[in-house]
């Protein structure tokens, strides 16, 4: 079965930091990018940031400069360092893989990691 297994989510006062770490299994297909999403509570779920094979970087406005996404996709790796958080971090971040095939391309999800940011 395909899994993504998140680790690294936890509680932390404002100013504090966390990595967070996916390791992906039962992908076939080849994954041309990886990345995290979050949701908070009554919110949409965002991007957080992203990497392709390339080695490309991108991120949300609001985590440039205080998140740094990195890993190698072709060991289905992907970690978040999150530094500087603040309580508007505060959600459920869940890893994801993408893949391409000769049927078009497809999403796989983590179960998500709780991250809380208070004082």
């Amino acid at each position: 079965q395909v899994q993504l297994v998140e680790s690294g989510g936890g509680l932390v006062q404002p100013g504090g930091s966390l990595r967070l770490s996916c390791a992906a299994s039962g992908i076939i297909a080849s994954i041309y990018a990886m990345g995290w999403f979050r949701q908070a509570p009554g919110k949409q779920r965002e991007l957080v940031a992203s990497i392709t094979n390339g080695g490309r970087t991108n991120y949300a406005d609001s985590v440039k400069g205080r998140f740094t996404i990195s890993g190698d996709n072709a060991k289905k790796l992907v970690y978040l360092q999150m530094n500087n958080l603040n309580p508007g971090d505060t959600a459920v971040y869940y890893c994801n893989a993408r893949t391409s095939s000769s049927y078009g391309s497809k999403d796989y999800w983590g179960q998500g990691t709780q991250v809380t940011v208070s004082s």
